[in-house]
């Protein structure tokens, strides 16, 4: 039953939350997405080429949307047979409520010339019942300004802060307001973006949506509808000009790299690129990326470059594949993180890591918009803040098969250790890893100290403990003693380098870990998927 009472930004008769986007041909379509009350139950959009006098007629689908607060309906028109390159106007709604008269420009045919934009993590919960987004809407415009060529606007994700409860979509479309009119908006569904509270109000009762529930009702009819079974709208993919684009969503990794694999196998475009809002290519001191690697590493690496969000700060990475970093963009893929689009300071303490080729702690309250300008084989990307100053600016040619400004991996001659991308440094110095008949060995207790872990050296032993984890590792035996019963390891330990003991590399299995080599550049790589920070007690 409909509410007496609206909420604060509730559905009305007159549409609101009006959204351009593409979900078909680029150069003759264009998908209008709006919402109204409950009492409108159909509408539709009167369009034109701009100097015409006619106004020919697409009727809207709809469908209701109930969500936490409020119940409305939600239109989506598909505009068809338009003329590539062409300024149209349009109106939406009913007979009675109807928006003002707004544009858009199809794409012309063949395009390899282009611009566009991508905004990450504006997400705002304050205040928490009516969230601000007057600050990034100000922000959005002016880069427009700027950047009046822009053809669609593209996210990392984390466009709310709760994205199951409605408050935050009105919010955030209080910050598209003259912009997605205008400007088709793509969405990469973050982790936010599906995160709901039992008691909103009291912030009690943490939950994450799988699959996205009010993305998927919002916009399932303003997105191309080929993801993968059982996880569409958050997972869609679309073309504009010579360039594919892959928008992943955050839940069903399995299934979205096997469909990820099978769309790319079949594009003939000039570049693939996609969107993934957690990094691969991290920058946080404390964080992981087991949500998606390696388990999507074969359909990420058909990609020539991945956008991500999520930690608030920008970083762009060397190509990479199969654990090794390169600097030609032919031999792997590039992963861009896009820094906070809305004055939100990372939470995580972030600091620079092997695998990247710039990097910026954005810790400063400013926001970041990437510019992106594709002139065929070649791409430049600008990572400008809102106060003029550019934190990175990059061409990937392809032509050339080249990155600008010109950055090398490293390369060591002796195998260096990296814990989530950091460098063990003078901790590990004198105690190199080696391998032995086919076998990686490293000082285990110099690993896990530097990782925050406890370390306890006896007699011809080393006793362990890291993520709540235990193990004892013994000279000369190749089975390790964990509080989960014996692990057998590949090799005996022996005593190395400086008198320590050295381990089989899949000794670090005992704590959860796992551990890849980066054979063109020479380090072993762990990671772990918790996100603690380790602090040994203090008696």
């Amino acid at each position: 039953m409909e509410q007496f009472v609206k909420p604060v930004r509730g559905s009305m008769p007159q549409p609101d939350h009006i959204m351009l986007s593409i979900r078909g041909d680029a150069a003759r379509s264009m998908t209008v997405t709006w919402r109204t009350c409950r009492e409108v139950e159909a509408g539709y959009v009167l369009y034109r080429a701009e100097g015409s006098d006619a106004f020919s007629r697409t009727d809207a689908q709809h469908d209701v949307f109930k969500s936490d607060i409020d119940i409305s309906t939600m239109h989506w028109a598909h505009l068809e047979g338009l003329q590539p390159g062409t300024k149209y106007e349009y109106t939406c709604g009913d007979d009675t409520h109807r928006s003002k008269l707004f544009h858009f420009t199809t794409a012309p045919e063949n395009l390899t010339r282009f611009k566009f934009i991508c905004v990450s993590d504006q997400q705002k919960g304050d205040p928490h019942d009516c969230p601000d987004y007057s600050w990034f809407n100000g922000f959005l415009k002016q880069i427009l300004r700027e950047h009046p060529d822009t053809r669609f606007i593209l996210t990392g994700g984390d466009n709310t802060d709760c994205g199951q409860h409605e408050v935050q979509w009105n919010g955030a479309f209080s910050g598209l307001t003259g912009v997605a009119e205008y400007v088709p908006f793509m969405m990469t569904l973050g982790n936010h973006d599906n995160r709901g509270f039992r008691d909103y109000a009291k912030g009690i009762g943490r939950y994450y949506s799988e699959p996205a529930e009010f993305f998927a009702k919002q916009f399932k009819g303003s997105y191309p509808d080929n993801g993968p079974e059982g996880w569409k709208t958050e997972n869609y993919t679309f073309d504009y000009g010579n360039v594919h684009f892959s928008v992943l969503g955050v839940n069903g990794p399995e299934d979205v790299n096997a469909w990820m694999i099978d769309d790319l196998s079949k594009t003939k475009q000039t570049w693939k690129i996609g969107t993934y809002h957690f990094p691969i290519c991290y920058s946080g001191s404390n964080l992981q990326n087991y949500d998606a690697y390696p388990v999507m590493r074969e359909g990420f690496e058909m990609l020539d470059l991945v956008f991500s969000g999520h930690e608030h700060n920008f970083a762009r990475s060397f190509p990479l594949r199969d654990e090794s970093l390169y600097e030609r963009p032919s031999k792997g893929t590039i992963h861009y993180m896009l820094g906070n689009s809305n004055q939100n300071p990372p939470g995580t303490r972030s600091v620079p890591k092997v695998w990247h080729a710039a990097y910026y702690a954005q810790e400063e309250r400013n926001a970041m918009v990437c510019i992106v300008e594709v002139d065929g084989d070649k791409m430049t990307l600008t990572a400008l803040l809102n106060d003029g100053r550019i934190a990175d600016k990059c061409v990937i040619d392809k032509g050339r098969d080249e990155i600008l400004p010109y950055a090398l991996a490293p390369v060591y001659n002796q195998t260096r250790m990296k814990y989530r991308g950091m460098d063990l440094g003078i901790m590990a110095s004198p105690t190199p890893s080696c391998q032995k008949d086919g076998v990686w060995f490293v000082p285990m207790a110099t690993l896990i100290a530097y990782a925050g872990g406890s370390v306890e050296k006896l007699p011809g032993k080393v006793r362990l403990e890291l993520y709540g984890h235990t193990a004892e590792f013994t000279e000369g035996s190749d089975v390790a003693e964990t509080e989960r019963g014996a692990l057998r390891l590949p090799a005996a330990v022996f005593r190395g380098e400086c008198g320590q003991l050295y381990i089989p590399a899949d000794g670090c299995h005992a704590f959860e870990m796992r551990w890849g080599y980066a054979a063109r550049n020479n380090f072993l790589s762990f990671e772990h998927e918790s996100e603690d920070r380790p602090v040994t007690i203090q008696p």
